[in-house]
């Protein structure tokens, strides 16, 4: 069976691979990101991540199964896409400074006619930061490709006090949520691995 990930992202083909999944081929998907008015965090990720999942399928081969994922973070209700510059960088993170946020990822699995779309929600606690700590946080790079300007796996940890539910969820694909909707397409992760 032909697995496909649909998603450019360095960091979900590294879970993929740490799930016993290694051979898979990555498209990134052509779809349309933008939001809609009115759903919730959840429902955009849901959302999403079946655009991602259905813009791939149209070019996939029949029987192939495709994995798409999208990951939002979400201050209060507001979601925090990736940043556009620097400037929105550093009003993002000073936002989250010494305050609770949720990190939801919405994930598709579609193979022919059946299509299973779930969500995962973690919640991040950011420790007070100083607006220098900021500064140079920016400065390392590592905040302008990642929504909330910051990523968990990477010095961006240095910035989080705590978090309650999948910190796979937070790098942007929960691994164990997955491995359940891939159980329903006779993909057993933990058979797999073992071999």
């Amino acid at each position: 069976m032909q697995i496909i990930l649909a998603s450019g992202s360095p960091r979900r083909r590294e879970l993929l691979e740490r799930m016993g999944i290694r051979e898979f081929t990555v498209i990134s998907p052509d779809a349309d990101e933008s939001l809609e008015e009115g759903l919730s965090p959840a429902g955009q990720v849901e959302r999403l991540s079946r655009r991602k999942a259905d813009a791939v399928a149209a070019q996939a081969a029949p029987g192939a199964l495709i994995i798409a994922a999208d990951t939002v973070v979400a201050l209060e209700g507001t979601i925090l896409g990736k940043p556009a510059d620097q400037s929105e960088a550093f009003r993002m993170l000073s936002a989250l400074s010494g305050v609770r946020h949720q990190v939801y990822t919405g994930v598709t699995v579609a193979q022919g006619g059946k299509v299973l779309t779930r969500h995962e929600v973690t919640s991040v606690d950011f420790r007070s930061l100083e607006a220098e700590e900021v500064e140079l946080y920016i400065a390392t790079g590592e905040c302008m490709d990642k929504a909330g300007a910051y990523g968990i796996q990477g010095y961006g940890a240095l910035l989080i006090e705590g978090i309650n539910g999948d910190y796979y969820n937070v790098m942007g694909l929960p691994v164990a949520c997955l491995a359940q909707m891939l159980k329903e397409f006779g993909v057993d992760c933990l058979k797999r691995a073992a071999q």
